[in-house]
Protein backbone atom coordinates (compact mmCIF):
# COMPACT_ATOMS: atom_id res chain seq x y z
CA UNK A 1 0.00 0.00 0.00
CA UNK A 2 0.61 3.44 -1.09
CA UNK A 3 1.01 6.16 2.19
CA UNK A 4 0.92 10.00 1.91
CA UNK A 5 1.67 11.23 5.87
CA UNK A 6 -0.06 14.72 5.99
CA UNK A 7 1.44 16.30 9.22
CA UNK A 8 4.67 14.93 9.84
CA UNK A 9 5.37 15.63 13.85
CA UNK A 10 5.80 12.87 16.25
CA UNK A 11 2.34 10.81 15.57
CA UNK A 12 3.72 11.30 11.78
CA UNK A 13 6.85 9.36 12.83
CA UNK A 14 5.17 6.87 15.01
CA UNK A 15 2.28 6.25 12.41
CA UNK A 16 5.21 5.84 9.13
CA UNK A 17 7.45 3.38 11.50
CA UNK A 18 4.10 1.15 11.98
CA UNK A 19 3.50 1.47 8.28
CA UNK A 20 6.74 0.38 6.88
CA UNK A 21 6.71 -2.38 9.68
CA UNK A 22 4.09 -3.66 8.30
CA UNK A 23 5.03 -3.86 4.88
CA UNK A 24 3.74 -0.22 3.37
CA UNK A 25 5.65 2.24 1.51
CA UNK A 26 5.57 6.34 2.06
CA UNK A 27 5.54 7.72 -1.02
CA UNK A 28 5.26 11.26 0.16
CA UNK A 29 5.40 13.41 3.56
CA UNK A 30 3.67 16.71 4.08
CA UNK A 31 3.99 19.51 6.22
CA UNK A 32 3.65 22.90 7.17
CA UNK A 33 7.08 24.23 4.89
CA UNK A 34 5.85 21.66 1.53
CA UNK A 35 1.97 22.36 1.08
CA UNK A 36 3.00 22.67 -2.44
CA UNK A 37 3.44 18.68 -2.65
CA UNK A 38 -0.48 18.53 -2.52
CA UNK A 39 -0.25 19.00 -6.08
CA UNK A 40 2.67 16.83 -6.76
CA UNK A 41 2.33 13.46 -8.93
CA UNK A 42 3.69 11.26 -5.84
CA UNK A 43 0.82 12.47 -3.89
CA UNK A 44 -1.74 11.68 -6.44
CA UNK A 45 -0.32 8.30 -6.35
CA UNK A 46 -0.79 7.23 -2.97
CA UNK A 47 -3.12 5.30 -1.96
CA UNK A 48 -4.46 6.53 1.05
CA UNK A 49 -3.09 9.62 2.79
CA UNK A 50 -3.18 9.52 6.86
CA UNK A 51 -3.54 13.07 8.47
CA UNK A 52 -2.81 13.95 11.65
CA UNK A 53 -2.39 17.94 12.09
CA UNK A 54 -3.97 20.51 13.85
CA UNK A 55 -8.10 21.95 13.92
CA UNK A 56 -7.58 24.49 11.92
CA UNK A 57 -5.68 23.15 8.94
CA UNK A 58 -7.05 19.25 9.23
CA UNK A 59 -10.87 20.63 6.99
CA UNK A 60 -8.72 22.18 4.57
CA UNK A 61 -6.23 19.31 4.11
CA UNK A 62 -8.60 16.73 3.44
CA UNK A 63 -10.39 19.50 0.96
CA UNK A 64 -7.26 19.09 -0.90
CA UNK A 65 -6.69 15.44 -0.81
CA UNK A 66 -10.53 14.95 -2.10
CA UNK A 67 -9.65 17.32 -5.02
CA UNK A 68 -6.19 14.79 -6.17
CA UNK A 69 -8.17 11.99 -5.95
CA UNK A 70 -6.59 10.76 -2.68
CA UNK A 71 -8.85 8.53 0.05
CA UNK A 72 -8.38 9.78 3.63
CA UNK A 73 -7.66 8.40 6.70
CA UNK A 74 -7.88 11.63 9.61
CA UNK A 75 -7.16 11.27 13.06
CA UNK A 76 -7.68 15.45 13.74
CA UNK A 77 -9.56 16.66 16.46
CA UNK A 78 -11.30 19.79 16.79
CA UNK A 79 -12.92 20.18 13.24
CA UNK A 80 -15.29 17.81 12.72
CA UNK A 81 -18.06 18.81 15.14
CA UNK A 82 -18.76 21.98 12.25
CA UNK A 83 -17.99 20.16 9.50
CA UNK A 84 -19.51 16.23 10.19
CA UNK A 85 -22.65 16.49 7.61
CA UNK A 86 -20.15 18.30 5.07
CA UNK A 87 -17.76 15.69 4.93
CA UNK A 88 -20.50 13.01 4.73
CA UNK A 89 -22.34 14.87 1.79
CA UNK A 90 -18.69 15.00 0.23
CA UNK A 91 -18.29 11.26 0.62
CA UNK A 92 -22.27 10.05 -0.19
CA UNK A 93 -21.67 9.49 -3.84
CA UNK A 94 -18.62 6.95 -3.63
CA UNK A 95 -16.32 10.01 -5.00
CA UNK A 96 -14.41 10.82 -1.84
CA UNK A 97 -13.89 8.62 0.75
CA UNK A 98 -13.30 9.75 4.32
CA UNK A 99 -11.87 7.15 7.51
CA UNK A 100 -12.28 9.78 10.41
CA UNK A 101 -12.13 8.55 14.20
CA UNK A 102 -11.09 10.82 17.28
CA UNK A 103 -9.22 8.16 18.26
CA UNK A 104 -7.44 5.35 16.77
CA UNK A 105 -6.82 3.26 19.58
CA UNK A 106 -8.39 0.03 19.27
CA UNK A 107 -8.13 -0.41 23.39
CA UNK A 108 -10.64 3.67 23.08
CA UNK A 109 -12.90 1.37 20.64
CA UNK A 110 -13.62 -1.20 23.29
CA UNK A 111 -13.40 0.76 25.90
CA UNK A 112 -16.12 2.82 24.20
CA UNK A 113 -18.36 -0.45 23.44
CA UNK A 114 -18.20 -0.73 27.83
CA UNK A 115 -18.83 3.08 28.14
CA UNK A 116 -21.85 2.72 26.43
CA UNK A 117 -23.13 -0.84 28.11
CA UNK A 118 -22.39 0.89 31.20
CA UNK A 119 -24.62 4.07 30.35
CA UNK A 120 -27.29 1.77 29.48
CA UNK A 121 -27.26 -0.09 32.60
CA UNK A 122 -26.97 3.45 34.48
CA UNK A 123 -30.80 4.51 33.12
CA UNK A 124 -32.27 2.40 35.88
CA UNK A 125 -30.15 3.85 38.89
CA UNK A 126 -31.32 7.86 38.27
CA UNK A 127 -29.09 8.51 41.80
CA UNK A 128 -25.57 8.29 40.13
CA UNK A 129 -24.34 11.27 38.41
CA UNK A 130 -21.86 11.06 35.52
CA UNK A 131 -18.73 13.01 34.96
CA UNK A 132 -16.00 12.99 32.94
CA UNK A 133 -11.92 13.62 33.03
CA UNK A 134 -9.46 13.65 30.21
CA UNK A 135 -5.89 14.37 30.58
CA UNK A 136 -3.44 15.16 27.62
CA UNK A 137 0.22 16.62 26.75
CA UNK A 138 0.55 19.88 27.13
CA UNK A 139 0.85 20.35 23.34
CA UNK A 140 -3.14 19.46 22.26
CA UNK A 141 -4.73 22.28 21.53
CA UNK A 142 -8.28 21.45 21.39
CA UNK A 143 -10.41 21.31 24.93
CA UNK A 144 -12.21 18.67 25.93
CA UNK A 145 -10.38 16.35 23.56
CA UNK A 146 -12.24 14.65 20.46
CA UNK A 147 -12.28 11.29 22.00
CA UNK A 148 -13.63 12.69 25.46
CA UNK A 149 -16.64 13.98 22.90
CA UNK A 150 -17.10 11.12 21.10
CA UNK A 151 -17.29 8.99 24.77
CA UNK A 152 -19.61 12.05 26.05
CA UNK A 153 -21.99 11.06 23.09
CA UNK A 154 -21.90 7.53 23.44
CA UNK A 155 -23.40 7.78 27.16
CA UNK A 156 -26.21 10.61 25.69
CA UNK A 157 -27.20 7.87 23.16
CA UNK A 158 -28.08 5.35 26.02
CA UNK A 159 -28.19 7.17 28.86
CA UNK A 160 -31.98 9.14 28.82
CA UNK A 161 -31.54 11.90 31.75
CA UNK A 162 -28.75 13.02 29.89
CA UNK A 163 -29.42 15.11 26.26
CA UNK A 164 -25.88 17.14 25.85
CA UNK A 165 -22.27 17.73 27.43
CA UNK A 166 -20.70 20.79 28.73
CA UNK A 167 -16.77 21.85 29.15
CA UNK A 168 -16.01 22.08 33.10
CA UNK A 169 -12.46 23.57 34.11
CA UNK A 170 -8.99 23.29 32.29
CA UNK A 171 -6.02 22.96 34.26
CA UNK A 172 -3.67 24.20 32.15
CA UNK A 173 -0.20 23.43 31.69
CA UNK A 174 1.08 26.62 33.92
CA UNK A 175 -1.28 25.29 36.52
CA UNK A 176 -4.11 27.96 36.37
CA UNK A 177 -7.26 26.53 36.12
CA UNK A 178 -10.15 28.21 33.55
CA UNK A 179 -13.93 27.01 33.76
CA UNK A 180 -16.04 25.81 35.49
CA UNK A 181 -17.48 22.56 37.20
CA UNK A 182 -21.04 24.16 37.11
CA UNK A 183 -23.09 22.36 34.87
CA UNK A 184 -26.77 21.82 33.54
CA UNK A 185 -28.35 18.81 35.07
CA UNK A 186 -28.83 17.00 31.40
CA UNK A 187 -25.27 17.88 30.89
CA UNK A 188 -22.26 15.59 31.40
CA UNK A 189 -19.19 17.50 32.67
CA UNK A 190 -15.97 17.25 30.59
CA UNK A 191 -13.16 18.52 33.03
CA UNK A 192 -9.94 18.91 30.98
CA UNK A 193 -6.20 18.10 32.70
CA UNK A 194 -2.75 19.53 30.13
CA UNK A 195 -0.06 17.90 31.77
CA UNK A 196 3.44 17.06 30.87
CA UNK A 197 3.77 14.46 27.43
CA UNK A 198 0.91 12.39 28.89
CA UNK A 199 -0.07 10.26 25.80
CA UNK A 200 -4.17 10.66 26.90
CA UNK A 201 -5.95 9.23 29.75
CA UNK A 202 -9.84 9.34 29.89
CA UNK A 203 -12.06 8.84 32.69
CA UNK A 204 -15.86 8.50 33.14
CA UNK A 205 -17.06 8.53 36.90
CA UNK A 206 -20.11 7.25 37.94
CA UNK A 207 -20.84 9.11 41.56
CA UNK A 208 -23.63 8.71 44.37
CA UNK A 209 -23.85 9.50 47.68
CA UNK A 210 -23.01 6.32 49.25
CA UNK A 211 -19.91 5.29 46.52
CA UNK A 212 -18.72 5.86 42.92
CA UNK A 213 -18.12 3.54 39.21
CA UNK A 214 -15.36 5.00 37.56
CA UNK A 215 -13.68 3.24 34.32
CA UNK A 216 -11.00 4.52 32.78
CA UNK A 217 -8.75 3.97 29.63
CA UNK A 218 -4.81 5.09 29.74
CA UNK A 219 -2.44 5.15 26.92
CA UNK A 220 1.26 4.47 27.45
CA UNK A 221 2.67 5.54 24.15
CA UNK A 222 1.57 6.85 20.77
CA UNK A 223 2.06 2.90 18.97
CA UNK A 224 -1.56 2.06 19.37
CA UNK A 225 -2.80 5.21 17.89
CA UNK A 226 -0.42 4.69 14.98
CA UNK A 227 -1.32 1.01 14.64
CA UNK A 228 -4.78 1.54 14.22
CA UNK A 229 -4.23 4.56 11.60
CA UNK A 230 -2.76 2.42 9.68
CA UNK A 231 -5.23 -0.48 10.23
CA UNK A 232 -7.58 2.15 9.62
CA UNK A 233 -5.71 2.40 6.58
CA UNK A 234 -5.36 -1.12 5.42
CA UNK A 235 -9.23 -0.86 5.39
CA UNK A 236 -10.38 2.30 3.10
CA UNK A 237 -8.06 1.16 0.22
CA UNK A 238 -11.18 -1.12 -0.14
CA UNK A 239 -13.67 0.94 1.11
CA UNK A 240 -15.46 3.88 -0.07
CA UNK A 241 -17.67 6.24 1.87
CA UNK A 242 -17.41 8.37 5.20
CA UNK A 243 -16.06 5.69 7.40
CA UNK A 244 -15.50 5.11 11.01
CA UNK A 245 -13.73 2.91 13.88
CA UNK A 246 -16.91 1.09 13.70
CA UNK A 247 -17.20 0.00 10.19
CA UNK A 248 -13.18 -1.24 11.58
CA UNK A 249 -13.78 -3.21 14.45
CA UNK A 250 -17.00 -4.77 12.91
CA UNK A 251 -14.88 -6.11 10.15
CA UNK A 252 -12.23 -7.34 12.79
CA UNK A 253 -14.83 -9.34 14.73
Amino acid sequence: MKIALIGYGKMGHEIERTALSRGHEIVCRIDVDNLQDFESEAFRNADVAIEFTAPTQAYGNVLKAFAAGVKVVSGSTGWMEQHSQEMKDLCSDGKNTLFWSSNFSIGVALFSKVNEYLARLMNGYPMYEVSMEEIHHIHKLDAPSGTAITLAQGIIDNLDRKTGWSKGTLINADGTVTGSRECEPQNIRIDSVRHGECPGIHIIEYDSSCDFIKITHSAKDRSGLALGAVLAAEYTVSHSGFLTMKDLMDSMS
